[in-house]
């Protein structure tokens, strides 16, 4: 595959740039001709890779592409990925435009990289399954059928796919779901995500008056929705750091102390970790580590909060009401709907008497686990092992794709989660990239997943 990158890597790269130009931002409405003019793209190169079908199929909401090459094999391999990004917001921010793609070195190690939204997350990963495949099959050395899903919501939790595989469950059937649209926890020590967060995702209002009010007329005579707002937030955490919610923990299950020393082996350097943040202490739930706080413990965190006046210069006015963004990310055998349920439940409960609580559902998924004894998983381990020369470590990723969950629901097979990006990738902010020698790593990967997986 290494001369095989090199002969083509022009042609990869001018492919997958005219991915990257199409800004396929799923959450903006305006950008629905793009979601389709992404998904026409995908299917264009998937075919000149060698899938034998590849379409565009309508959804309740944007397109979803689906290809495939059967030869008849045992095994068959679905590839999940998605083809939407994130906002671009805030372009002040970015060094290039987000969408003219570039090939530039990294301002602090000189390495090569890919800047553009989407060069890691998701576009520049699921393009390294494209390549991988192309290759196998134009070598005659592909093994096992393979199919393609590629979404366009997955950056707004895939409110259309769920209902689209119910509809198409037999042909999405398959050995195991092959993704690759994480980030490794270390650039010294490759690894492998056996299970992911779920997410519950939640919006609050607090309402006082029923107006704005003047704050020099009824400032400290009634309630403050900002403040009261501040106050509930507030009490959702202990002097430890654990959520407050009754209930909340009910479904978490203790790793065991074997199953942590596992995870430990994955280097982690505080101090980088620190420098790399530019802050001056970690904070989270007492009794775990870093990693251990971002993997295999759940959490809650205000994503956005605001009410009242916030322009320029002053203007003396009591609000009436307040806001904020909630996101609680779940650990498997947590079910969003119960959590979401139990912060309803426990937000009403707790606010005073003075003030009116509502709090709507956005966004919603599980978590899961694959077993690392698999017959999949021992395959990437060996393919990894054998591209960056150590064994990988097997992590819990911190995020959540709540999709698989429901994909390994309904189809019966394990995800696996083959992630080559990096920390220092920026996904869903400013001068997102993609370091090249991960992306052909990626590639050199993948290919040889194919060949150990039996």
């Amino acid at each position: 595959m290494k001369n095989y990158i090199q002969e083509n890597k022009e042609r990869f790269f001018e492919e997958l740039f005219s991915l990257l130009r199409i800004p396929s931002i799923s959450a903006k409405p305006e950008h629905k001709v793009d979601m389709y003019s992404c998904a026409r793209r995908l299917t264009e190169l998937l075919k000149e890779a060698g899938a034998d079908l590849a379409e565009v199929c309508e959804t309740a909401g944007n397109p979803v592409v689906f290809a495939e090459k059967n030869i008849g094999a045992p095994k068959t391999v679905l590839v999940y990925g998605h083809y939407d990004v994130q906002p671009p917001e805030p372009i002040e921010k970015w060094r290039t435009d987000p969408f003219d793609p570039v090939i530039a070195r990294d301002p602090a190690t000189g390495e090569e990289a890919i800047y553009a939204r989407g060069a890691n997350d998701d576009k520049g990963q699921l393009f390294m399954h494209l390549k991988a495949f192309e290759y196998l099959v134009r070598k005659g050395l592909l093994r096992h059928n393979v199919k393609f899903i590629f979404e366009g919501e997955e950056e707004i939790g895939s409110p259309s796919l769920p209902e689209w595989i119910k509809d198409h469950t037999e042909l999405l059937k398959a050995d195991v779901i092959l993704v690759s649209d994480t980030t490794m926890i270390s650039e010294k020590v490759p690894s492998i995500n056996c299970g992911m967060r779920g997410l519950a995702y939640l919006e609050v209002t607090v309402t006082g008056p029923d107006k704005d009010l003047h704050s020099g007329h009824y400032g400290g005579a009634v309630a403050n929705p900002i403040n009261e707002l501040c106050a509930l937030i507030a009490s959702l955490h202990d002097e430890k750091g654990r959520v407050t919610i009754p209930g909340f923990y009910d479904d978490v299950v203790e790793l065991s102390a074997e199953d942590r020393a596992m995870l430990a082996r994955a280097p982690f350097d505080m101090d980088e970790y620190k420098a790399f943040l530019k802050i001056g202490e970690v904070k989270g739930e007492e009794g775990y580590s870093t990693l251990e706080r971002t993997g295999i413990r759940p959490c809650l965190d205000v994503c956005g909060i605001w009410g009242g006046y916030t322009g320029v210069g002053a203007k003396t006015v009591l609000p009436s009401t307040a806001h904020a963004k909630v996101s609680m990310r779940l650990v498997p055998n947590q079910i969003s709907e119960d959590i979401t349920r139990k912060f309803t439940e426990h937000f009403k409960a707790i606010a005073p008497p003075y003030i009116k609580v509502d709090v709507k559902a956005c966004e919603g998924g599980d978590g899961f686990l694959i077993p690392i004894t698999s017959p999949a998983y021992k395959a990437a381990a060996k393919a990894m092992g054998e591209v960056y020369g150590i064994e990988p470590v097997p992590s819990r990723g911190g995020g959540s794709i709540a999709i698989l969950a429901v994909m390994q629901r309904l189809l019966g097979a394990d995800p696996l989660l083959m992630g080559f990006g990096l920390e220092r990738d920026t996904i869903h902010s400013p001068n997102e990239s993609y370091l090249l020698r991960q992306l052909f790593a990626g590639m050199e990967s993948l290919t040889l997943f194919y060949k150990y997986y039996d």
